[in-house]
């Protein structure tokens, strides 16, 4: 039986922690989140949705710290506290920004985590994992592979890193040819070709996540799974939609599916998936399934 990390395990976040960047608009500033006791920890570096930050997403990351990640969560460009809309010039290069700042973290994570108290004695920078939801999800498939297509459909750069050895896809953009057009207009970025994201990577998806930038339906946010090359697994939630009940915190007003249970099942999940793919426990991520399936609570695929 997979049995997830509980809520008594004490753990301890510290913020800002500035980290160098090139130019860029405002400064690139971390949180670090991590369980107050152990040694050998894993890695998460996580990146946001449209407008959220830093502070955000608890309900997965204090699960994460619980059960023995170090959990770094910068605040990308888009934030709503840096006020960059949809009519500000830098906001057609956002989408850039958000993969350097990923860079960036991978980059100076030693800095990071010697900043961060112990952490620098206690985490194991060889066992690092990226994980995103939304417009987050899209910046970290780019780090396993994925690259964008431009208006000419040509597939553009190449920013894979390899300081990550898995990844973690949450409501992932679908492909570009279905786009909306208030998205063709605001968000032409939103165009992924999965079929470089060779990095190893679980997608997980809402059977009810029907996107308003997308005239596909929440099939769209397969497209992670169905079009990149192996080894790869997909998770579906049932009744799960966007924020799949509430990751990005309690009672927010994005969550349109609010269920506990939902949330803890994604950030379990999450965990399962990254203790197998991070040779941490072989089994963690085939009992997690056995023990979800049994209760009928989610539905799995995979490719090998």
């Amino acid at each position: 039986m997979f049995t997830p990390a509980q809520s008594r395990t004490k753990t301890v976040a510290t913020k800002p922690i500035t980290v160098p960047t090139g130019d860029r608009a405002v400064p690139l500033q971390v949180k670090v989140t991590a369980p107050a006791e152990g040694r050998s920890l894993p890695v998460i570096v996580f990146s946001h949705g449209n407008a959220w930050s830093m502070d955000g997403y608890e309900p997965l990351v204090d699960r994460w710290a619980a059960a023995g990640f170090v959990v770094v969560q910068p605040t990308h460009l888009d934030s709503r506290r840096n006020a960059i809309g949809f009519d500000d010039p830098r906001f057609g290069t956002i989408w850039r920004v958000r993969i350097d700042d990923l860079h960036a973290v991978l980059d100076h994570l030693d800095a990071i985590l010697a900043e961060a108290g112990d952490l620098i004695d206690r985490a194991d920078r060889t066992s690092v994992a990226l994980v995103g939801h939304s417009w987050g999800a899209q910046t970290v498939g780019t780090l396993l592979g994925a690259r964008v297509f431009d208006a000419q459909d040509t597939a553009g750069e190449d920013f894979s890193h390899r300081g990550a050895k898995a990844g973690v896809l949450i409501a992932a953009t679908g492909t570009g040819d279905s786009l909306t057009p208030f998205a063709v207009e605001h968000l032409p970025f939103m165009r992924p070709d999965y079929s470089t994201m060779t990095m190893p990577a679980l997608v997980i998806a809402g059977d009810k996540d029907q996107s308003k930038m997308s005239t596909r339906g929440p099939d769209w946010f397969l497209d992670a799974f169905d079009l990149s090359p192996a080894p790869k697994h997909l998770l579906v939630v049932p009744g799960g939609e966007h924020t799949l009940g509430g990751i990005a915190g309690e009672a927010v007003s994005e969550t349109t599916d609010t269920d506990a249970d939902r949330v803890a099942l994604v950030a379990d999940a999450v965990t399962a998936y990254l203790l197998d793919a991070l040779d941490r426990d072989p089994d963690a991520w085939s009992r997690f399934r056995a023990d979800t399936e049994t209760v009928e609570k989610a539905s799995f695929q995979h490719k090998d």
